[in-house]
């Protein structure tokens, strides 16, 4: 079967109301994107968890949704423009989707992940590229968290470069949990993960299994609290968030600490590597352990009144 798009460019008033209302006429998908894209006037739009923005358009958007072949375009844009009291029905294109084989199109874009020096990440349709390396079979999913972001790319690395056979870890923010799984394939004791996201614990345990890792006890925050690791403090400590709601958890986090233990925190652009590590003065002294892409992992021992050195 093929598809038809309909594109339409509205204000932004109107981009969510019309997406919806366009679903409700027939459309099989809606998206909106930034009409100016590719221009001096294109706006990014960004927002970190929990700060999202309200909504999800553009001065100037583009609404695209999706149709079949046989489907009558125009009658499903009159009834979603009068359905929302547009005083006129859009202007309106159309452009054809040929029907393509999508699972293999989605798949052709994610290769195996080669990270540090023996660590690989290779969704579930690959060979592992080296059967002898630390492999992660991880398919892209809900939950964040495959190594191709530079941030998880260089908590991975920090981890195998200090290995700590026997030692206790924490990932918080676990996402897909494959920090806490790195940690585990290079002989950590007992690991824990915590996250906000229901959806990014089941993830979480789903690769744990799949991966045959061994124990790793996931948490939302509430039975993190209410666990056996209410008070627990680790021998290291690994958060891969945003800047933001590091600061705010800095008393916590670093409260999670053992005596001599190693905190590493990303999800920090350079430019905001200060600003994290005053937040984190009064409890652990914090520097920049590498770079990448802009991105920064920041890590600290606490106790020590000098940082580690970088890589």
């Amino acid at each position: 079967m093929n598809y038809v798009e309909i594109v339409i460019e509205v204000a932004r008033d109107h981009a969510e109301a019309l997406s919806d209302a366009l679903m409700e006429a027939g459309a099989l998908s809606v998206s909106v994107e930034d009409a100016d894209e590719g221009t001096d006037a294109e706006k990014p739009l960004f927002g970190e968890p929990g700060m999202e923005p309200e909504e999800a358009a553009w001065d100037h958007s583009r609404v695209v949704a999706l149709t079949g072949e046989d489907a009558d375009q125009a009658a499903i844009v009159a009834e979603a423009a009068a359905a929302i009291s547009l005083a006129e029905v859009p202007k309106f294109t159309l452009r054809g989707v040929e029907e393509q084989d999508w699972v293999r199109l989605t798949q052709s874009q994610f290769e195996p992940i080669h990270i540090g020096k023996n660590i690989w990440v290779v969704p579930s349709w690959h060979e592992a590229p080296d059967a002898d390396a630390l492999i992660l079979e991880l398919d892209p999913g809900l939950a964040f968290g495959t190594g191709s972001h530079p941030t998880t790319r260089l908590c991975m690395e920090w981890l195998e470069a200090h290995p700590a056979p026997g030692k206790t870890v924490l990932d918080y923010g676990c996402g897909s949990g494959i920090l806490a799984m790195v940690a585990r394939k290079l002989g950590a004791g007992t690991v824990a993960g915590v996250d906000i996201d229901p959806q990014a614990i089941e993830s979480a345990r789903d690769n744990a299994q799949r991966n045959q890792v061994g124990e790793i006890a996931y948490f939302l925050p509430d039975a993190f609290a209410a666990s056996a690791h209410a008070t627990a403090r680790f021998d290291t400590v690994v958060a891969n968030i945003l800047s933001s709601p590091l600061k705010l958890m800095a008393p916590m986090l670093s409260g999670r600490v053992a005596d001599g233990g190693s905190l590493i925190l990303s999800g920090v652009l350079a430019r905001q590597a200060e600003e994290v590590a005053a937040a984190y003065a009064p409890f652990i002294k914090l520097g920049v352990w590498a770079e990448l892409d802009g991105w920064v992992a920041l890590h600290g021992v606490l106790g020590s009144d000098t940082v580690p050195p970088a890589r």
